[in-house]
């Protein structure tokens, strides 16, 4: 994550992750999830926090999952059922479940069929908020499998290339894929061109946005350096058409198609969207599992010892910094905004439950 993103120091309150895990579980299980769920939850949220992908933890997105409980917007205690199976495949209707809850349990079902048959491909309809592909991809790496995990989140955040309206939402994707000695390779973005919720994180520790990174209510991108306005659009990745931006919006296109119209929720921008998909595959189906990781160690090795440019330090790959901010956070705690301390706290006294993340 870029350092504009990170909370200041100044403002920075430090959690173990006990804690932090410990007062979310408590928030999930009062919100109406039982032990298992409002565990999976929570894990999903702390996991992206050691990351420092904080724009996916607890900061951003606790709160609003929260709400959305309080609202009857997601359900609690869904009942998910599988619509339709191969031996390959599936489609789960999560009976509107939170994302961070019905997405494990999909990419799970993925890598028992994968396991069967050399891949597994699960979609999930009818779910809230997949709250970062990582997180799930990653579930496969650690089965010594390839994992691929997408979502096309409604349609009225971004423009397509030359729009002046939206058509996509910020359509995240993300592969993950298992190394021997080297930390495990992991690939998470948004397809837009910085993450919707990295843009919340700009507004709340005062960080300008990148030129090209939105653009103004009339569609035109806007090409300098500015605070976080009250109104705008997102590009796809690229910014502009000279940039690329068609790239991004295929891409966009793409997970669209695969997660909304191939399971029956219609495109984003017509009916909110929502669809999600899970990808599992074998590597000993193709590999002997040994030879893969003489290989991947090799690979992701070569990578880090390439002669870095003149004014940089080191070339990283990705998954390698949020492996190394794993480590670092096991050790000093998760880096919150005082803001967010000071919410929590607010919200456990007016729900009534113990929580110490001092």
């Amino acid at each position: 994550m870029l350092e504009r993103f990170k909370v200041p120091v100044k403002d920075r309150v430090y959690v173990p992750q006990e804690k932090a895990r410990a007062a979310t579980e408590a928030a999930f299980r009062h919100a109406g999830l039982d032990e298992v769920g409002a565990r999976q939850c929570a894990d999903v949220l702390i996991t992206n926090d050691m990351r420092g992908v904080e724009s996916h933890g607890i900061s951003n997105q606790l709160r609003n999952y929260l709400r959305l409980y309080g609202e009857g917007k997601l359900n609690a205690r869904p009942d998910f059922k599988i619509a339709r199976e191969t031996d390959t495949t599936a489609l789960i209707d999560s009976d509107h479940a939170l994302g961070i809850h019905v997405a494990p349990f999909a990419m799970k079902l993925a890598i028992q069929k994968a396991k069967k048959h050399g891949t597994g491909t699960v979609a999930v309809i009818n779910a809230g908020h997949l709250g970062g592909a990582g997180y799930h991809a990653s579930l496969a790496a650690q089965e010594n499998m390839i994992g691929q995990a997408m979502a096309g989140p409604g349609g009225s955040q971004t423009l397509p290339t030359f729009g002046a309206e939206p058509r996509f939402g910020t359509h995240p994707i993300a592969w993950a894929a298992p190394a021997r000695n080297q930390p495990p390779f992991l690939f998470d973005v948004a397809t837009t061109q910085v993450a919707g919720n990295k843009i919340q994180l700009a507004r709340r520790v005062g960080a300008d946005l990148e030129p090209a990174w939105i653009a103004d209510m009339d569609g035109e991108p806007i090409l300098e350096r500015v605070p976080v306005p009250d109104k705008y659009y997102q590009l796809p990745f690229g910014g502009t058409r000279e940039n690329a931006s068609h790239k991004g919006y295929g891409m966009m296109a793409m997970i669209d198609i695969m997660c909304n119209s191939m399971t029956g929720v219609g495109a984003g921008f017509l009916t909110g969207g929502g669809g999600q998909m899970f990808v599992a595959t074998d590597i000993q189906a193709f590999i002997d599992l040994e030879e893969y990781f003489d290989w991947m160690d090799k690979f992701l090795e070569g990578l880090r010892n390439t002669k870095p440019a003149k004014g940089h330090e080191r070339v990283l790959y990705p998954g390698l910094s949020e492996w190394e901010e794993t480590q670092e956070r096991a050790k000093t705690g998760i880096p919150y905004h005082r803001e967010v301390i000071e919410w929590f706290g607010s919200y456990a006294a007016e729900i009534g439950i113990d929580v110490d993340l001092r």
